[in-house]
């Protein structure tokens, strides 16, 4: 039988759908029902009439035959049933079909027929085990009378109920239990506030139920409260012993075989000889040696040497993509390791963030400042003056002044006093805003502090107060440089190892002169304020690639000579950025003729493999932009087979010249 969709799954629904398909006829005495009462049974022979029956449909109807207001009842039956023909339909369904529902509830008393109309089960309900919102209060049923009897085949007809009580029980027979209907309330009925909170019991994990719903919320918003927050990983903070710094010690490294032992052999050989002399050992070779080591690498190695490839892989001789990756990945190595890193490996891993580039951009500016975060925040570690240096370093170069000045506000708020960098670094930041009082301003308190004035800070000055425009004031500072080298004076050669102890004295000699006043002006002869190769870079870059100016040039260059200041792959790259910007066209000082004089000396200083001199593609590109601005076709071409016969490019790199060769001479001649 296909139960109808307005019964919603009640119970009714489901004792409906036990019934036989075959429907047996209404008894007779069911037409003795009142007026305008209508039962499921009542349908004519052709289902025909105002109160014929439609499948599907219990209801009763009202004055006039419209139907009666249905009311919510229950177990979520909507329609309102007759009070007498359920108690009918029960007596019917106890002794058909529906045995297998045993034990089935008691017969329904008599109900006068002056109150048939408001007898429905949403008035006055009945109790049932299996709805515990209806109340049933019974006196306890015969183990008897709970017995079933057999179902019969033919239900025997259903008698008229009658309003008379029903007789006594003769002697030995047992009366069927009664009935007190109640009506339906919100909560049981007699049960005080004690027993109701009975129905739950104690919490067996409090003493007390003192607890509140804004206590266990506080649980519920703060996981390490509950004691069983999931792990968030190894909490990673600054080692401040000895001990924690070189974990794991030599005794507890895991223990190498023969083959791996070695190779622990190698790369600490290796990254000793690469920090004291860094032109012996190439980073690459250390990198390579590394890579050997079974995986994971970090447990194999001593937490003395451990800070020792860190520091060595971190002092490339020119910071680019690739030094930066190796790191990192070294780097990562030691965290999956759960390792704490040091404030010097966090600084180092910034500034490779900030400076592998040329030119640092909103993209470097950006990556530092995660690693910032990841640094203070997750890893517990504070930042030092030296993290703010590179920080407002990297914000400067980029433009963004903004960011600059916040750096520079939140170093003050922490405390961190000034020494060298930061003085350098504020004078940097004030020539790029074009701010030249600001730049004296800053040069001002750098000398008031008590630190050492050297080539680099002035090399600050120079290079400010040229983009600024100021070039008489630039080349004062110039002459007073060349004065301060003394005649027939040799100079010392600058390294990267070299300008590293040099900084590290001139702040020793920073300190020992702001507790010694008296010993200050000794300690400043000893800087050296001479031109290096960044200051006639700087002089180049402007008076060549920006201005246009030869003559300065070719003056600069001869000084370099005189202060046997070598050449380098930047003088070549600004003199040949001169030539694309300046050259090809006539009686320009930037001829075709002075271009191939400059390219015959870049080629013989290649073959006399001169120091800090190699082609690379940003080079490469600049020359040939130069021959296809002053000369023809066929010298581009030229010039391209002389620079690949002495490069060292890796196959990117050269897939990406033979592109920019396509691209320049698809319009030349």
């Amino acid at each position: 039988m296909k139960v109808s969709s307005q019964i919603d799954g009640s119970i009714c629904g489901a004792i409906l759908s036990l019934l036989p398909r075959h429907r047996p006829s209404p008894p007779p005495l069911l037409s003795k029902l009142p007026s305008g009462r209508r039962t499921w049974w009542d349908a004519d022979a052709g289902g025909q009439g105002a109160n014929a029956w439609q499948p599907g449909r219990l209801y009763s109807t009202g004055p006039g035959g419209a139907p009666a207001r249905r009311h919510r009842g229950f177990c979520a039956n909507r329609h309102r049933l007759d009070l007498r023909a359920a108690a009918e339909t029960t007596k019917r369904w106890k002794s058909s079909s529906l045995a297998c529902l045993r034990p089935t509830a008691p017969p329904l008393p008599p109900v006068e027929d002056g109150h048939h109309h408001n007898s429905g089960f949403f008035q006055q309900r009945l109790i049932s085990p299996i709805c515990a919102g209806h109340i049933v209060t019974a006196a306890a049923a015969p183990a008897a009378a709970a017995e079933a009897a057999p179902a019969a085949t033919d239900p025997p007809p259903i008698a008229a109920p009658s309003t008379t009580p029903p007789p006594e029980a003769a002697p030995g027979h047992e009366q069927p239990p009664k009935l007190q209907l109640q009506k339906h309330t919100k909560q049981p009925v007699g049960l005080s506030k004690a027993e109701l909170l009975d129905l739950v019991g104690p919490d067996p994990y409090e003493d007390d139920d003192a607890s509140t719903v804004e206590d266990h919320l506080r649980f519920v918003r703060d996981p390490y409260m509950r004691g069983y927050a999931p792990a968030d990983g190894p909490d990673v903070i600054i080692a401040n012993r000895r001990d924690e710094v070189d974990f794991p010690s030599i005794d507890e490294v895991r223990e190498p075989n023969t083959e791996e032992r070695q190779i622990l052999w190698d790369l600490r050989f290796a990254v000793i000889s690469r920090l004291r002399s860094p032109h012996k050992v190439d980073l690459d070779t250390i990198y390579e040696i590394y890579q050997r080591l079974p995986e994971p690498r970090i447990p194999y190695i001593q937490g003395r040497l451990r800070h020792q490839l860190l520091k060595a892989l971190g002092q490339p001789l020119r910071k680019d993509s690739k030094s930066m990756m190796r790191y990192f990945a070294v780097v990562a190595d030691v965290k999956d390791s759960g390792i704490a890193l040091t404030t010097a490996e966090w600084n180092c891993a910034i500034s490779y963030a900030s400076r592998y580039v040329g030119v640092t951009s909103e993209v470097e500016t950006e990556s530092a400042l995660k690693l910032w975060r990841e640094m203070e925040q997750d890893a517990g570690v504070r930042a030092n003056d030296v993290t703010f240096n590179i920080l407002f370093d990297a914000a400067s170069k980029s433009g963004n002044f903004t960011l600059a000045e916040m750096i520079y506000k939140e170093m003050e708020a922490r405390g961190h006093r000034f020494n060298r960098y930061h003085y350098v670094s504020l004078i940097h930041f004030f020539g790029l805003k074009l701010d030249t009082s600001g730049m004296r301003a800053a040069y001002r308190e750098m000398v008031n502090a008590g630190e050492m004035i050297d080539t680099v800070a002035l090399n600050a000055v120079l290079s400010g107060l040229l983009r600024s425009g100021e070039e008489a004031a630039a080349e004062r500072v110039y002459e007073r440089m060349k004065a301060s080298v003394k005649r027939d004076a040799e100079l010392p050669a600058r390294t990267y190892a070299t300008d590293r102890a040099i900084t590290k004295a001139l702040l020793m000699f920073s300190k020992i002169g702001r507790k010694f006043p008296a010993m200050r002006p000794g300690l400043q002869s000893m800087a050296f304020v001479h031109p290096d190769l960044h200051t006639y870079r700087i002089l180049i870059n402007h008076y060549g690639a920006k201005a246009g100016d030869l003559a300065k040039v070719a003056q600069f260059i001869d000084e370099m000579k005189l202060f046997q200041i070598p050449l380098h792959g930047a003088i070549f790259l600004a003199l040949f950025k001169g030539f694309t910007d300046h050259g090809g066209f006539p009686r320009s000082p930037w001829s075709e003729q002075r271009l191939r004089s400059i390219w015959d000396a870049l080629l013989q200083a290649l073959d006399d493999d001169v120091a800090g001199l190699e082609i690379k593609s940003w080079l490469a590109v600049w020359v040939l932009r130069a021959f296809a601005r002053c000369s023809n076709r066929a010298s581009v071409l030229e010039a391209y087979d002389e620079l690949k016969a002495r490069w060292r490019l890796d196959f990117d790199d050269e897939q990406f010249m033979m592109e920019f060769l396509r691209n320049l001479v698809a319009g030349l001649k």
